[in-house]
């Protein structure tokens, strides 16, 4: 019998997952806050639609299901309680589809009874104005590994979604935080990846990458020296019009993730008692931008 899944967020990482899955033949439950008739996914090989409708109360739902992808983001992680325990039971897995290293710790005490993974996203998709999502390269998940991760892999497996395994996720998601931390400076600029063909942003976003990088290793994380300017490299060989998701949330006013995606550096940074005076002056204007005043 197939798995109960339910996709609760089907904006632009939601819509890639649930068109995966839906691909491979699993049928899906899909929450979120707009009503829609189906989702629609456009990647180099084609258009992939799936079948609706989007719920959007969560009392239409009547039982837990086996798989939850909670792909919301983390400025909306409150607001999906209450999906979260419609569809959540002792023999759930929740799979967070979110940027950071505290996947665990904010999702976790909102469904006790449940198993939760979290997972580095290594995609990059994007919600355009139709309502589509357009995926610009093949889609990646990293999950511990842990027999329940081994649940959210054997959903995926044969689909256009791959998923691997770590038994070093702690490393895994600070790389993927190292990279989603530099974005920061788009939102600043308001400008899109060619930013960093500069030479001065490139020279700041070293010292950034590098600030961060001390705090990652006294987190945990096993990151050789050279990670700093691979991740610059690869934002100066992106198209010059590559986005971000935090950078289309502060073009729309919404509120930013600079928390779990900036803040961090800054919080962890002062629990080790490493100076972190970049995210000093950073962590606040990104603050500023999401939260005002003004």
């Amino acid at each position: 019998m197939d798995a109960s899944i339910a996709i609760v967020g089907p904006g632009s990482i939601g819509t890639t997952v649930a068109a995966a899955l839906y691909e491979a033949g699993h049928a899906l439950l899909l929450c979120g806050r707009t009503a829609r008739e189906q989702l629609v996914l456009e990647h180099p090989d084609g258009t992939v639609v799936v079948p609706g409708p989007v719920l959007t109360d969560p009392g239409a739902v009547d039982s837990p299901v086996d798989l939850v992808f909670l792909a919301v983001k983390a400025t909306q992680t409150n607001a999906a309680t209450p999906w979260l325990r419609a569809l959540c039971g002792p023999g759930t897995t929740v799979c967070v589809l979110q940027n950071g290293v505290e996947q665990v710790a904010s999702v976790a005490p909102l469904v006790p009874e449940s198993s939760v993974v979290p997972a580095v996203v290594w995609f990059p998709s994007e919600a355009r104005d139709d309502g589509s999502v357009l995926l610009r390269a093949p889609a990646r998940l990293t999950v511990p590994d842990t027999d329940a991760a081994h649940r959210i892999r054997d959903a995926f497996d044969g689909t256009r979604c791959a998923v691997e395994t770590t038994d070093d996720f702690t490393s895994v998601a600070w790389r993927k935080l190292l990279q989603n931390a530099l974005a920061g400076f788009m939102v600043l600029t308001r400008r899109r990846a060619g930013m960093f063909s500069r030479d001065d942003i490139s020279v700041l976003s070293l010292a950034y990458a590098e600030e961060c990088l001390q705090v990652a290793r006294a987190d945990g994380a096993v990151l050789g020296g050279e990670v700093p300017q691979t991740i610059l490299d690869g934002f100066r060989s992106s198209p010059a019009d590559l986005g971000t998701s935090i950078l289309a949330d502060r073009e729309a006013g919404r509120p930013l993730e600079w928390d779990v995606r900036n803040g961090v550096v800054q919080r962890r940074g002062r629990a080790h008692g490493i100076p972190t005076p970049l995210s000093d002056i950073l962590v606040p204007l990104l603050a500023a931008a999401s939260e005002g005043p003004g």
